[in-house]
């Protein structure tokens, strides 16, 4: 079963109180829910992680690397902006990982400097980035995986050939 990881940055605990005419209504209980509820139908196991603390989230990262988490989904919220030691994590970290935003960044002229170590970015759907990004993340697994096999069974294949 993959094992997905999603980090909500700063104030997205928040979320339905918080700036409701830009971030809608939905409360983090009901997201929560909402793709807890995705990963059982779908069959992959997800974990939810709130931090308002960059420090918070640099450690869960790297204990990530050693319960061998499949992939990185992340709200990154404020870290977004001066996040250093978080891009720095990242780009060390073997676990792939897609950037989501609730917003269009792009449009509200906003830039994330995380976004270079990211496979990609969803940004501008509202709580269904979420579950496109959670889908995004399952694809790129199912590829990267698939693109891997070749590879072992040349390996498997040249063994072979040498006895």
């Amino acid at each position: 079963m993959r094992k997905l990881l999603l980090i909500q940055g700063p104030n997205m605990s928040y979320l339905g109180r918080r700036q409701p005419e830009i971030y809608g209504r939905t409360s983090a209980a009901e997201l929560d829910r909402m793709l807890l509820a995705h990963a059982r139908e779908q069959g992959y196991a997800l974990e939810i992680f709130y931090t308002h603390s960059e420090a918070a989230a640099i450690e869960r990262l790297y204990r990530a690397v050693d319960e061998r988490v499949d992939g990185l989904v992340m709200n990154p919220a404020g870290f977004l902006f001066a996040g250093y030691p978080l891009r720095d994590c990242l780009r060390a970290i073997p676990i792939p990982y897609i950037e989501v935003h609730m917003t269009n960044i792009e449009r509200r002229g906003i830039h994330s400097i995380l976004a270079e170590t990211a496979v990609g970015v969803i940004a501008g759907f509202g709580v269904q980035s979420y579950l496109l990004g959670l889908e995004a993340m399952l694809a790129h697994l199912k590829t990267a995986r698939a693109g891997a096999r070749p590879a072992k069974k040349a390996k498997k294949a040249k063994k072979a050939r040498r006895r």
